[in-house]
């Protein structure tokens, strides 16, 4: 069973999950990972779900405030033994009902071309794809989302 737990950047679980995630992306972003590094800081991020198994955690996501009623959902990971178990959509669901709790009424992202698992499950979650936002705006490699939190 899966247990979700609310936190922020500062949990070492959450640190550790992020250590995997960024050698994943270093690899898959190729010589584009420093620019997208840059956006990826997480000493600040408040909002925080952590997925576990058998106390064991396996998956990440968070969100911070991008702008008055909207969250970019960030960080988004799980670890490659449990992906296709719907762990991601159950955290990114958490997250979504976290962002309404705090009266914010859109969720937003950024991810890569190179990561078609991830735009796979914002698709199945209802994300639509926008134009590229902020410091994506001018990136080709980039694919941006959003959701209306309802």
């Amino acid at each position: 069973m899966i247990r979700l737990l609310r936190t922020d950047s500062s949990n070492t679980h959450f640190v550790a999950l992020i250590k995997h995630l960024d050698a994943d992306l270093r690899i898959r972003d190729g010589t584009d990972h420093a620019f997208y590094a840059q956006f990826n800081k997480i000493d600040t991020i408040n909002y925080v779900v952590l997925a576990y198994q058998h106390e064991q955690a396996i998956g990440c996501g968070a969100i911070k405030e991008y702008a008055p009623g909207i969250m970019e959902v960030k960080r988004m990971y799980v670890s490659p033994e449990n992906r296709g178990k719907g762990i991601a959509t159950k955290i990114l669901v958490e997250l979504e009902n976290w962002a309404k709790e705090l009266a914010f009424t859109k969720c937003i992202l950024e991810t890569g071309q190179k990561q078609p698992e991830a735009i796979q499950l914002y698709q199945k979650n209802q994300y639509r794809v926008i134009p590229n936002y902020g410091q994506y705006a001018n990136v080709i490699t980039s694919v941006c989302f959003e959701k209306e939190l309802v």
